[in-house]
């Protein structure tokens, strides 16, 4: 473990670009195991009281397990590790939030743009403040029909070169899961179910999609971290964790539902970027809100294991 006051330390609490929190400022002086979070959820996730209301949780959460989340954002210029309350107030109810992934950070920081960060811009700031762990919802992945367009979300390119562990509920179900897994293996990323043999499809539990790693502990994910650092390998872990499945939507029902999304996306001409706000939106008004309860519980049972993680990786690095 680094001293509390180590040339490690002193450089993540003084980068030109970071604009740390005291909560977490404290958390890296200590020692105390942190939890980095995204803030495209809240501003392009989720409408707007729930997407404060889901943020402010999940904090608590990672809280009551031992831990100290830093919800990450842009502002002013620098990546903000670790958000105030009227910052997330910002964040839910800005108009001109962009949506940042790894192309657009340098022109929106030169820029001084208000920016919500991504799964691949989370973890660089992660990364930049010596964070390690990470919980989101879902990862982005390959399209479906990434034959004609070739569109492949940069989470994936991220998670091949930055050494940050990621807890998710597995890549999103609009996604072409097959190809992201096979990407995934190409680039060297393991991905590992958490108590469970087979990939996690977002609003459902598992998939037809066996996994080739699993881990059945915290403990368990923390030793692969430590191993992974002391053999200098750059790239991230991924952790699959299921939706409890008292909260998901069954495959058969939620597979109806996005292949009208994505006919109603296609018919809209929705592309790029805006593709996946686009179809997560569409999900929870032809399912009536119930996506929308999935997807808020599944960032919670995340943040659960997110922390516990975090707590076993400190203790013993």
């Amino acid at each position: 473990m680094n001293h509390p006051y180590s040339k490690e330390t002193s450089n993540h609490m003084n980068h030109p670009l970071l604009s740390i929190s005291k909560e977490v400022q404290a958390a890296i002086i200590q020692q105390k195991p942190i939890v980095a979070l995204e803030s495209t959820i809240i501003s392009h996730g989720m409408p707007y009281p729930q997407n404060v209301e889901m943020a402010q949780a999940t904090e608590q959460i990672i809280r009551d397990h031992g831990a100290v989340p830093a919800t990450i954002a842009i502002m002013n210029g620098q990546f903000k590790i670790g958000l105030e309350e009227e910052d997330l107030e910002i964040l839910a109810t800005a108009k001109n939030v962009v949506k940042v992934s790894r192309r657009d950070l340098a022109e929106v920081i030169a820029n001084k743009k208000l920016g919500a960060t991504t799964v691949a811009t989370t973890m660089i700031g992660a990364h930049l403040a010596g964070i390690k762990v990470f919980v989101t919802g879902g990862i982005g992945g390959v399209h479906r029909g990434y034959n004609d367009h070739l569109d492949v979300s940069a989470d994936l390119e991220e998670l091949a070169q930055t050494p940050v562990t990621v807890v998710c509920a597995g890549a999103k179900a609009i996604l072409d899961l097959p190809r992201t897994l096979e990407y995934l293996e190409t680039k060297g990323v393991p991905v590992t179910g958490y108590q469970t043999d087979f990939l996690p499809a977002f609003y459902s539990s598992t998939s037809p999609y066996r996994l080739t790693s699993r881990a059945d502990s915290a403990e368990e994910i923390a030793q692969r971290m430590i191993a992974a650092d002391q053999l200098d390998l750059q790239g991230g872990l991924l952790v699959a964790n299921p939706i409890p499945k008292e909260y998901e939507i069954p495959n058969e029902e939620i597979n109806a539902i996005i292949d009208q999304a994505l006919a109603e996306e296609k018919k809209a001409g929705v592309h790029g970027k805006e593709s996946t706000p686009f179809l997560l939106a569409k999900i929870v008004e032809l399912t009536q809100g119930r996506s929308l309860e999935t997807n808020i519980q599944l960032v919670y049972n995340n943040a659960k294991l997110g922390a516990e993680i975090a707590v076993h990786y400190q203790a013993n690095n």
